[in-house]
């Protein structure tokens, strides 16, 4: 084990506060008004443009409910995405979504970015500029979804930093958050159960059970948790596998 040393971190626990940390009312009010007045202006226009049930803003509005639900990051938040897209407002397949989360997985960034894909597709299908418009229309409705995901985040931190950092040895809130933190991790087993549904079942339950798929999923995890795999050699390994078999099937 390397003793080596880089010198004392900038930010630690033992690092003095400064004074924009510290939690002050007029801060919280000015913040929060100013991330509202964004989204009231951006839903605002989309709805004057195309009407309230249009696409744009029925995106912006899901994608808005998706950002105040996603505690525990994108495996929490993923599972309400794909009901909403997939089964309620039909933006678009499940298998589809499945094509997004793999593609998210493979890329760098968080996969909470997968709103984008899912927001292009949407714009793409029910193409919203018209029929000679599917790219600029998937172009625009991503960027609808992107938008209306991060601004609340952004909100959150701009306005609870402060709140976190002053609470954060407090017990009386860290242990409703462990608690919080249990019921994320069910969620989280819910989306591999999706997952594992929709792969080893393709066209549903009453279609046929996708044996190589599943021998190959048991393969990786032997791989993974017994003789560590590299994560990047998976998913290369994965995806050069899943190309030639499409190509011999199609043969």
């Amino acid at each position: 084990m390397s003793n080596k040393h880089y010198g004392p971190a900038l930010i630690d626990d033992q690092t003095i506060r400064t004074a924009h940390t510290h939690f002050a009312w007029t801060r919280v009010i000015a913040y929060a008004l100013i991330g509202v007045r964004l989204w009231a202006i951006a839903i605002g226009w989309l709805t004057a443009w195309q009407g309230w049930q249009g696409t744009l803003a029925q995106i912006a509005w899901f994608f808005t409910k998706a950002a105040l639900l996603s505690f525990g990051g994108a495996y929490a938040v993923l599972p309400y995405v794909y009901q909403g897209a997939v089964e309620h407002y039909h933006w678009l397949t499940a298998t589809q979504m499945i094509d997004g989360l793999a593609l998210g997985e493979t890329t760098p960034g968080p996969l909470i970015m997968i709103v984008t894909f899912v927001g292009f597709v949407a714009g793409w299908t029910h193409q919203i500029l018209g029929g000679n418009n599917a790219a600029l229309s998937g172009i625009i409705a991503a960027c609808v979804a992107t938008f209306f995901t991060f601004l609340p985040s952004f909100i959150f931190i701009l306005v609870g930093a402060p709140i976190v950092e002053a609470t954060r040895h407090n017990i009386k809130l860290t242990a409703p958050l462990s608690a919080i933190t249990a019921a994320v991790v069910g969620v989280i087993l819910n989306l591999a159960v999706f997952f594992a549904w929709h792969v080893f079942w393709p066209q549903g339950w009453n279609g046929n059970f996708d044996w190589l798929g599943a021998l190959m999923a048991m393969v990786i995890f032997v791989g993974l948790w017994r003789f560590k795999w590299g994560t990047i050699p998976v998913v290369l390994g994965s995806a050069l596998f899943g190309l030639l078999l499409t190509l011999i099937r199609t043969v």
